[in-house]
């Protein structure tokens, strides 16, 4: 027997859609109209946009290098955050939080207040963007209540749509995370032991004043030195590699410049101390530093047989964190 044919109505006809395509399921027909599955047709592309990777999703934030910081290598801190349209009613205070407790994207207090955490996965490639989600899902959300994880619009605003641009960004380190609950010292049961565990885990950390974006943070075995610098990389490897042939790339006696750290699409220089050096001992070494560094940037000659050395010496131990 021949095959019966599905009669072609009118609205069972593919017809093209003028306008934005809304999101269906993988496996349904496109809205377009193609006939195809959307997976396969403009799904393809929302899953490409979603998933490309932006290399500095901070840039043009306040502090950028802070922001990095407290993503990667700060265990505890917080940062109050001002919103370009103000606080919403109910909304007395934003917050960024390195991490929150149970990995929470986000937290709305009982009083209203809203945590948002750093250190968590990100739904695409677009940390800003994934973050903004978060932060505005957190702004509304009831008191009293966590934020849940969850792919963002892949146009949704991003955290530089949101926050003032020109507020200042000044994170404070703690060196627990007491900043959780609103009284610690009152915590029981399950909390205070979770509470009790990431105390112990955090490493001893400290933010310099005197430059942006240094962090000194204390090991059982010695103190190290991580320093964020927003100068693009290959003229910052370039300066250091001088600096390091010319002898002049530690930070005093028993310090040593050992490697960095790319994330987030910056450059973090890494210095090994002595255990008895205090991030207080650093302050002055590293502004120092970083006139030594301004000039080594402003150089233009080809590096030397020596310096090329020194050069592939620090890129043949640099990490990259994301």
């Amino acid at each position: 027997m021949a095959k019966k044919r599905r009669p072609q109505t009118k609205a069972g006809t593919p017809q093209r859609v003028d306008g934005e395509i809304p999101v269906v399921g993988a496996r349904e027909p496109c809205p377009c109209g193609s006939g195809r599955r959307y997976k396969a047709c403009h799904g393809r592309a929302a899953a490409q946009a979603a998933t490309e990777l932006v290399q500095r999703p901070f840039e043009g934030l306040p502090g950028e290098a802070d922001w990095v910081a407290l993503r990667e290598l700060v265990p505890a801190a917080t940062v109050e955050l001002t919103l370009k349209d103000g606080l919403p009613e109910g909304v007395p205070a934003v917050r960024l939080a390195t991490v929150l407790p149970m990995a929470w994207p986000a937290l709305r207090r009982d009083d209203g207040e809203v945590l948002l955490g750093l250190q968590n996965d990100t739904a695409s490639g677009d940390l800003s963007r994934d973050l903004a989600d978060v932060l505005t899902r957190a702004l509304e959300a009831d008191p009293g209540t966590p934020v849940s994880a969850a792919r963002g619009a892949t146009d949704g605003p991003r955290l530089q749509d949101l926050l003032d641009d020109e507020a200042p960004f000044v994170p404070q380190v703690h060196t627990g995370f007491e900043f959780w609950i609103d009284d610690a010292e009152k915590a029981t049961g399950e909390v205070a032991a979770s509470l009790e565990r990431a105390n112990a885990a955090a490493i001893p950390t400290a933010r310099l004043s005197g430059v942006e974006g240094a962090y000194w943070c204390e090991t059982p075995d010695k103190n190290h030195l991580r320093w964020v610098m927003g100068h693009p990389e290959e003229e910052l490897l370039d300066a250091l590699a001088r600096l390091h042939a010319a002898g002049t790339s530690s930070l005093g006696t028993d310090t040593r410049l050992v490697g960095s750290f790319r994330a987030h699409g910056l450059t973090v220089p890494v210095w090994d101390l002595p255990s008895a050096m205090t991030a207080e001992d650093c302050e002055k070494p590293t502004e120092e530093f970083a006139e030594r560094l301004a000039v080594a940037l402003k150089a233009t000659e080809p590096l030397t047989a020596q310096e090329r050395k020194a050069r592939s010496g620090l890129t043949n131990r640099q990490v990259t964190l994301s």
